[in-house]
């Protein structure tokens, strides 16, 4: 046994005793069980495990690294001097650093029409868990404490906290921890697969989604809904894109009946879709915009909700206290971090790149449907997934099929050639990608290449 493989042993079984992973079976890894992938270095778009192989890192951490792997000295400068500073300070009763006031300032000009205000936080879930608190405080201060209700779409997800879990439809991540700490109406996403034709016209569907949103709130009592939660584009379920007005449609909706509307942009913010914020692309005005992830491009930790001043007029009255914080909200590190990634993503033209491979990218993944195993493609910008047809006459999976496919030679042959990749094994089986939006177009006709190989295997053993 060489050296590198002894310490890759070694760490494994480590980790096997002592670190817990997210969302993961984690009694089923080990020596016996299933592989640690242990990531060691990155460079570019490419990432390295510890036994020195090379992969495509085709989902940029968890929607994370924007930029890849190769801006490490950069950011380490920025980090450097703002450590000899001041290593930390709370944004706590009266008391801030001003990393944070021209990170908040920064983002006012880059965000939607009237969003002005920024309340940090340590991620996504955080991010969310803040709009909803806002959404409450603002509803009470102007007479109304019985908008206690959340709507969000089918199959959404923003996020893992008790209270973010409610906005979440999913029984497997619910269900184990109790009922939900916020009452939630689920209404439809804008996936259209296996809908009538006529839904394939942008009007059509747009006017029914609307439809069946407000018999919705309707039912509920418009006067009980406090805020309606949505992505521009929603991850879960695939990359799935909106029609035509479909957030004119909200926004008309929100006004009407007095709800505040939140664009959850975690995912799809700082670049994702080739804008700073993915709603701008689809002409969305929320109240609320939650962020984190590509806001420090993977190198720190950070999340924000960004507040309309609509908002804030009311709940800043002289006098009246936001009770709501975090210990590192806002921490001096993720925003000095967080304000060089924004500066980089503008001198090295980010979202110029996202823009004009765009569409070479949507080619190359609409080639895809010619594959028995695909059912749809969606997507936008570097946001795409393949949503997989089975065995089964209504498109479903057998049990051995989603074993022997989702569960295994998709995911592993993925690997192999070098990519990696999201394979949901879910109710809609996926493959999904999210590359580093420094990408070229030689990496993105790798990628597609190497998923168009993978699924034409996994389509001859259907």
């Amino acid at each position: 046994m060489t050296t590198a493989t002894a310490q890759l042993t070694a760490a494994t079984a480590t980790a096997q005793r002592h670190l817990l992973l997210n969302m993961t079976a984690n009694g089923s890894l080990g020596p016996d069980g299933e592989d640690l992938l242990i990531v060691q270095r990155g460079e570019g778009p490419y990432v390295e495990d510890a036994d020195g192989r090379r992969y495509i890192d085709g989902l940029s951490g968890l929607y994370c690294c924007q930029l890849g792997y190769s801006y490490g000295p950069e950011f380490a400068e920025a980090a450097e001097r703002q450590l000899r500073e001041l290593c930390y300070s709370p944004l706590w009763t009266g008391s801030a650093h001003l990393s944070a006031i021209e990170l908040a300032e920064r983002l006012s000009r880059i965000a939607p029409v009237d969003i002005e205000h920024t309340f940090f936080s340590s991620g996504g879930a955080e991010a969310v868990e803040t709009a909803w608190k806002i959404a409450r405080r603002y509803h009470a201060m102007r007479g109304e404490p019985g908008r206690t209700k959340a709507i969000a779409r089918r199959g959404a997800y923003h996020g893992l906290t008790v209270g973010t879990l409610s906005f979440t439809d999913e029984p497997g991540l619910t269900e184990p921890y109790g009922p939900p700490a916020i009452e939630t109406r689920f209404v439809s996403n804008t996936n259209r697969l296996g809908l009538a034709p006529e839904f394939a016209d942008d009007d059509v569907y747009t006017a029914w989604l609307l439809a069946e949103l407000e018999v919705a709130i309707l039912g509920e009592g418009p006067e009980t809904i406090a805020m309606l939660i949505a992505e521009p584009v929603q991850n879960r379920g695939g990359c799935i894109t909106p029609p035509k007005g479909y957030w004119q449609g909200l926004r008309a909706l929100a006004d009407r009946y007095g709800f505040l509307l939140v664009a959850d942009e975690v995912i799809t913010g700082f670049g994702r879709i080739g804008e700073w914020f993915g709603g701008d692309r689809y002409g969305a005005r929320p109240d609320m915009v939650t962020v984190a992830k590509g806001i420090t491009a993977g190198y720190a930790p950070l999340g924000a909700t960004l507040v309309s001043s609509k908002v804030t007029e009311v709940i800043n009255r002289p006098g009246a206290v936001l009770n709501h914080g975090y210990t590192f909200a806002g921490h001096p590190l993720s925003t000095a971090i967080a304000l060089r990634n924004l500066e980089i993503m503008e001198r090295d033209r980010i979202l110029d790149n996202v823009r004009g491979l765009q569409d070479d990218l949507a080619k190359r993944m609409a080639a895809l449907k010619d594959l028995p195993i695909v059912g749809d493609v969606r997507g936008t910008g570097f946001f795409y997934s393949c949503e997989l047809v089975g065995d089964l006459d209504d498109g479903g999976f057998s049990s051995k099929a989603r074993a022997d496919l989702i569960g295994d030679l998709i995911p592993r042959r993925l690997r192999e050639a070098g990519l990696l990749a999201r394979v949901y094994d879910r109710s809609a089986p996926l493959v999904q990608i999210a590359p580093p939006l420094i990408s070229d177009r030689a990496v993105l006709d790798r990628i597609a290449a190497i998923i168009a190989g993978t699924l034409a295997e996994a389509s001859a053993r259907i």
